[in-house]
Order: structure tokens, then sequence, then C-alpha cells
């Protein structure tokens, strides 16, 4: 009695793979669920964290998972574009520039009503689609099947990193975390040989953390910018044994 909400330990959307003798928390998701983003609260407060991110939600609705979504500076303001709800707060950035955001081509991951899209940035600008939230982050780790041209299959730059990709229909899309530190080309590589994203998108390094709540698992130390999660009506806990 008097237990809260809880997510059902069968609607867990996050699963270990193993790749290339390195292993990864993939956690899936399907046009339609209720992906959001975030990123300040309505009273313009950084939410940041996953204390404050389950405060956002509604007495009904449980976190089935969560991770950074997107480069940001120093005061947590996205890099890029930033769309919520339909708005955009942040404008799209499409010039060449230093560190892996700058790394053309980058990418924006686009919410819509029924589909799920990661698209060359420069793509966007030109054509923009219809996104209930969006953010952009970069590099693009596949480009319509291909890998970014300046990945290196023997590069010694390894770190933890995290980041998206979604399938030709845009009816799936895979959020995943490196357990262990992998270079670019081997984290591109899981995206389009182990999982079959079309497309992927970069989110970030070093900083990538997730919130697994079936794992009691909440990786965030310091706030965070951009955050996307999947979000799932709750189940009481007492019906869990039913």
């Amino acid at each position: 009695m008097g237990a809260g909400p809880v997510l059902a330990a069968s609607d867990d959307p996050c699963h270990r793979v193993e790749f290339d003798s390195a292993v990864f928390t993939v956690c899936e998701a399907e046009a339609g669920d209720d992906l959001r983003l975030w990123w300040n609260d309505p009273q313009g407060a950084l939410i940041g964290t996953p204390d404050r991110l389950t405060e956002q939600l509604k007495p009904d609705e449980v976190l089935a998972f969560a991770m950074n979504a997107g480069m940001y500076h120093a005061d947590r303001r996205p890099v890029g574009l930033f769309v919520e709800q339909g708005r955009e707060e942040r404008p799209i950035v499409t010039s060449e520039g230093p560190g892996n955001f700058g790394l053309l081509p980058n990418g924006v991951f686009c919410i819509g009503e029924d589909r799920l899209q990661v698209i060359e940035s420069r793509s966007y600008r030109d054509n923009p689609p219809a996104c209930k939230y969006a953010t952009q982050s970069g590099p693009m780790l596949v480009i319509d099947g291909a890998l970014h041209p300046k990945f290196l299959p023997d590069s010694d730059s390894l770190n933890i990193r995290n980041g998206v990709g979604v399938s030709a229909d845009g009816q799936q899309a895979w959020f995943a975390i490196s357990e262990t530190p992998v270079n670019f080309h081997l984290f591109a590589r899981l995206f389009r040989d182990k999982l079959g994203a079309r497309n992927a998108l970069y989110f970030d390094g070093k900083i990538s953390r997730l919130v697994d709540p079936s794992e009691n698992r909440a990786d965030f130390g310091v706030p965070m910018g951009p955050i996307v999660g999947l979000v799932r009506a709750a189940k009481p806990a007492a019906l869990q044994s039913e």
C-alpha cells in the first residue's frame, strides 16, 4: 500500500547487446510511442537530472528510459536545433566548426507524430519536416547506410559514447550507449550492421549517461542539457504480481 506508479519489468525497453567484442545497452522505441525531449521546465529552469525529470511527469506516467540527447554549452543551452512541443527553442546550425558537432555532416533527430527520423542538418534546413520534438547533434554516424567518411577503423580515440539510429521506414529507433570505450567506427557499425539503422546520429561521448529505472540505473551526475526519454502509462505496484 502507498506504493507509487512503477514500470512493469516486462515493459523495460532496454537490453544488453554484444557486438565486435564490445558491450552496449540499447533502448528501443517505436513511432507513436510517447518519446519526448526535455531541456527547461515551464518556468525556464534547467531540468538536467533524473529527479528533476521525474518531476515533469504526471502522476499516472512513468519514465521507461532517458539519456542525454545532443551537445550543449557550459550553461546547458543546446549547441544546435532544439524543438519542443513543435516550438523551435534554438535554431539549426549548419556551418562547419570545431569539435564533433562541427564534423559535417551532422544531423537532427526528429520525433514526428507517426515517424522517427535522423536527417542531415542541411537537408533539414532546406526542407524541415513536422517535428513535435527535435534535437541537433553531430557527427552523423550512418548516412543512408554509409558510415561517416572520416571514421577510421583503427582509431585510438576511445570513449563511452551514445547516440540514436532509426529504421529505413521510420517506425523504429534505437538509443544506444557503450558500456566500455569505443571509437566512432565501431559505434557507427553497431547501428548499421547490428541494429539495422539506415541513419544514425551521435549524441555525445565522455558525458554520456543513461537512466534505466527497471535496472535501478541512473548515471546522471552533473546536470545535463537536452534529454530524450520514453514515457509510459504507469502500473500500480500492487498490480505487478497479478
